[in-house]
């Protein structure tokens, strides 16, 4: 089975072009085996928590991170087409923390 990791760019069998950001983070995934991810749309336009993002091997869109999914990459075939780099990690992350922050 495939290693994932948080800001790798996957495809999820049954969305046929829709790609996802996994945003669980590394120490998650492995406790676990399953991770959260946010879809990465195109022509969206970029906002607080809806942040543009391109990754290392050309794929782009934003990031979508209010809405987070719970993903069992066994039951599901899951594939990495692309990953962030460390900085758009970074922002990605801080927004789906700031969704759950103390008010």
């Amino acid at each position: 089975m495939t290693e994932f990791n948080q800001g790798d760019i996957i495809k999820i069998s049954g969305f046929k072009k829709q790609l996802f950001v996994i945003v669980s983070k590394n120490a998650f995934i492995r406790a676990t085996g399953i991770f959260h991810v946010c879809p990465m749309i195109s022509g969206i336009p970029a906002g607080p928590i809806h942040l543009e993002v391109k990754g290392k091997k050309g794929e782009s869109g934003t990031v979508i991170c209010e809405q987070i999914k719970a993903i069992d990459p066994k039951a599901r075939g899951c594939s990495r087409v692309d990953f962030l780099s460390y900085e758009n990690i970074m922002n990605v992350s801080d927004a789906v923390q700031g969704i759950f922050e103390y008010d």
